[in-house]
């Protein structure tokens, strides 16, 4: 008969990190779900990284009857805790030291032993969907309240590769907005209450323009006789586009016939030069 003991009379799992301890909790999250009925305290104590805190987290396990299941990379300080473990007769489950000095062996080389790796490298993952989920929902001009929250912001007439450039970006951390431009319609305020240096207008020649556009009509088999493809209405809309740039005092960048990769290294390398530093991006302000 399965029996579910009282949260309050149940020895605790400590989980002790020189990090922030989220790895060794995803470890013993993942075991305690195949137990639906337990009732097991879980109680994180990160940054260990001295002797005191050692003492601390053994204190509170022996005073419980706890576990401690530890990831501790830095082999020093993982020796200080398995001998205080055994010291004071605590029960503890190394989860890194076995694998790691296996490693070790393997490889014929150390561990750099830096807590919080594993966390920072998905900190990285999550901003890059961040950025692309943020990108997605204001590209094409909508959702134009946000264009301030925006690292980097796109901005030209259609078929200048606004979507895919602002995509490519995202990809790698920025979050991106992409305001089009109509003549005849003056572009959401929000284009211009942005960090001007932050905008870039996408030029194109009017030739490589139309035949891109004229790429479209056919696809989607319309009327080529559509003023979307008429030498005279695409320089209006570029003259319209200029005017646009220089009102806002946009930074121009030329697109014909230039690889996606490149016109995003372009804007990067003005970006972190314009703002004197590596990292420019809004919450690093």
């Amino acid at each position: 008969m399965n029996t579910k003991l009282d949260s309050e009379n149940t020895p605790p799992i400590y989980i002790v990190s020189g990090g922030k301890g989220l790895a060794g909790d995803a470890v013993v999250q993942s075991v305690l779900i195949q137990f639906p009925k337990n009732s097991v305290p879980v109680i994180i104590f990160p940054d260990v990284l001295n002797q005191t805190k050692i003492d601390e987290v053994i204190t509170r396990a022996m005073t419980t009857h706890g576990v401690i299941v530890h990831t501790m990379v830095d082999p020093d300080v993982r020796e200080m805790l398995i001998y205080s473990c055994i010291q004071h007769k605590v029960n503890h489950i190394d989860l890194v030291g076995d694998l790691s000095d296996y490693l070790s062996g393997l490889l014929k080389t150390k561990p750099i032993s830096k807590p919080g790796l594993y966390r920072l490298s998905h900190i990285a993952y999550f901003k890059r969907v961040e950025a692309i989920d943020f990108t997605l929902k204001v590209d094409d001009g909508q959702n134009p309240e946000k264009i301030t929250q925006a690292d980097i912001i796109l901005t030209g007439v259609s078929r200048t590769g606004k979507t895919p450039l602002s995509v490519y970006l995202a990809m790698f951390g920025w979050k991106v907005a992409n305001v089009p431009l109509v003549p005849g319609i003056d572009p959401p305020s929000e284009l211009f209450k942005a960090d001007s240096g932050r905008v870039f207008g996408l030029n194109i020649s009017p030739i490589y323009l139309i035949a891109q556009r004229a790429n479209r009509v056919r696809t989607l088999h319309l009327d080529e006789s559509n003023d979307y493809i008429n030498k005279r209405k695409v320089a209006d809309e570029l003259e319209f586009a200029r005017r646009i740039f220089n009102r806002g005092g946009f930074t121009e960048i030329q697109v014909t016939n230039k690889p996606i990769e490149s016109s995003a290294n372009e804007i990067l390398t003005i970006l972190t030069a314009r703002y004197n530093q590596d990292r420019w991006k809004k919450e690093m302000d």
